[in-house]
């Protein structure tokens, strides 16, 4: 902040004075441990925590259960960051045991089911040694139901965690409808870079890269191609969107495991020359900047990043009416809200904000506002900090406040 510039003002929730250690005191040691190295919304998560955490009092590590692209973005931020890449559960527990034991990790916090698994049971094995069991908090992302074998041991391993994170209402409700007791829950939506997102350029080679004509109307989803991100439903809409907007063109931005079966039904369709699948893109914030319309037609959804993000560059939304995603947005004020699996009535929605564009405008600009007043990353590091702080109080766990 330079001398010209106003200091925040100190109720705004993404600001708080500078905090100071006391002399002689240490940073908390925190490891964040990740299920996998892949891209997705808990990865951006932990890359937020650790590229905006307080170095001065927290000394923060990675580990990953498995190597990947998120586990090469992390590594820029400049903290330290290992892949214990074992398919046994024993053996990553194991190897996760020592890593704890040798850095003297104060904190685990544990970042989807596989994580919670093997991070709190190492956290049990320090113990075990007689040295102090580190603090353990998982944050809980993923909407998906989980096999009951997983749900039981889930239950049993719940109780031994100081603390659970809820990315969103919707999952504070699964949460207690799986029966896991005997930790807090604590609510703490997923955050987002208002500095990275308000301030963004628009991608201007999409056209040529792509051999989509100047002037198209672009319409996009971001999102790993996977059977719950719901991208059949929003191809089988796009026929439907062609007879009413035909110089539309659709961009799918992201990789996974159904990438020749949606290319499959595009073909089958005869859609496939009006739908771009860029793959994997360094640049999603500038190319969501460049959309029209962003679409998130997921069967399921914790809460929604990607379609926060788009709402904090403006773009008007349309959005699956499932999980935490109607706590973002509210159908008619901040986007437009339609039931999954239903692809008339998502291209229903996508025309009209591609033909509407005083009241696409209208949407844009109070999901921005929403994003800036209730959805800022600085919030949500802020509440997490919080919760390592319980590392300095042994045995102390925070009241509910979910």
């Amino acid at each position: 902040m330079t001398a010209q510039e106003p200091a925040p003002h100190p109720t705004d929730p993404c600001w708080e004075p500078p905090r100071t250690i006391r002399p002689g005191q240490d940073r908390i040691r925190v490891a964040e441990l990740l299920a996998t190295g892949t891209n997705g919304g808990a990865q951006e998560h932990v890359f937020n925590i650790v590229s905006r955490l307080d170095r001065s009092r927290y000394d923060v590590s990675v580990v990953s259960l498995s190597p990947g692209s998120a586990v090469r973005k992390l590594e820029r931020t400049g903290v330290p960051v290992c892949v214990i890449d074992r398919d046994d559960d024993d053996d990553a527990v194991a190897e996760l045991t020592a890593h704890l034991i040798a850095t003297r990790a104060q904190v685990i916090h544990n970042h989807m089911y596989r994580a919670e698994v093997v991070g709190t049971r190492a956290a049990l094995a320090v113990a075990a040694t007689g040295r102090p069991r580190p603090l353990v908090i998982a944050t809980v992302h993923s909407s998906r139901i989980r096999p009951h074998e997983d749900r039981e041991l889930m239950r049993a391993l719940t109780p031994q965690m100081d603390h659970l994170i809820a990315v969103s209402q919707a999952i504070v409700g699964k949460i207690a409808e799986e029966g896991r007791v005997g930790a807090p829950v604590t609510l703490i939506h997923n955050g987002v870079d208002l500095e990275r997102y308000s301030q963004q350029e628009a991608c201007c080679t999409l056209g040529e890269e792509y051999g989509m004509e100047p002037g198209s109307p672009i319409v996009g989803v971001v999102g790993r191609l996977e059977s719950e991100k719901g991208h059949p439903t929003l191809i089988d809409a796009w026929p439907l969107v062609l007879a009413e907007v035909p110089t539309a063109y659709l961009l799918v931005v992201g990789e996974g495991s159904r990438l020749e079966s949606l290319q499959a039904q595009a073909r089958d369709l005869g859609v496939d020359r009006r739908i771009v699948f860029t793959g994997r893109r360094d640049d999603v914030p500038a190319v969501t900047a460049a959309l029209d319309v962003a679409v998130l037609p997921s069967y399921r959804e914790a809460q929604g990043l990607t379609i926060l993000e788009a709402m904090a560059l403006s773009r008007p939304v349309v959005a699956s009416n499932v999980g935490g995603i109607p706590e973002m947005v509210e159908d008619g004020v901040t986007g437009l809200l339609v039931p999954p699996h239903q692809p008339a009535a998502l291209a229903a929605a996508i025309v009209r904000l591609l033909t509407d564009h005083p009241f696409a405008d209208v949407l844009a600009r109070a999901g921005h506002d929403l994003v800036h007043r209730r959805f800022c990353v600085e919030a949500m590091v802020h509440a997490i900090e919080a919760l390592y702080d319980d590392a300095r109080v042994p045995g102390a766990r925070r009241a509910t406040t979910a």
